[in-house]
């Protein structure tokens, strides 16, 4: 976030929107991704509890499955946080870390990059359509201030993090 005074007045406050898509490699009544679908609960709450969480997509089943070219087996988990250091120590830190290192077990592979990340003024919640539209320019054009991956990042004023 910033709030920094500059030239007189202060700088809005910006949260961190991502978004990833994932497709699983069966519905989600089936045994295959049963483990997956079985920590989805436990670990939404682990987000709702976290440092810096803001706020996520509510769905039924935790994420949004959405009817895609893989059917209803596409994933589409959207939220917003504080700052790009909290969503990390969540995203790898916490025991949602040891669920992503099984992700290959539950998900195929899909065109990457498949997660994007954008900052957005605080207090705004993004669509889904928005976060896919982030998505597809960072496939189109690569990281920008407008949607941007892990690994290459820019902060709230559009500078490159390194």
């Amino acid at each position: 976030m910033i709030g920094e005074p500059v030239g007189g007045r202060d700088l809005v406050e910006f949260d961190l929107a991502q978004v990833n898509v994932a497709r699983m490699r069966a519905e989600a009544g089936s045994p295959l991704v049963g483990e997956f679908v079985a920590a989805l609960d436990p670990v939404n709450r682990l987000a709702d509890q976290s440092p810096g969480f803001v706020w996520r997509l509510p769905a039924a089943e935790g994420h949004v499955l959405t009817h895609g070219p893989g059917g209803v087996r596409d994933v589409v988990n959207l939220s917003v946080w504080s700052s790009y250091e909290d969503l990390h120590a969540f995203v790898y830190r916490s025991a949602h870390g040891r669920l992503v290192l099984k992700r290959s077990r539950w998900f195929e592979k899909v065109q990457q990059p498949s997660t994007a990340l954008w900052w957005l003024p605080a207090g705004e919640h993004p669509t889904v359509e928005d976060a896919l539209a982030r998505l597809d320019y960072l496939r189109r054009w690569g990281p920008s201030p407008k949607a941007f991956t892990l690994r290459r990042r820019y902060d709230p004023t559009g500078l490159r993090v390194s």
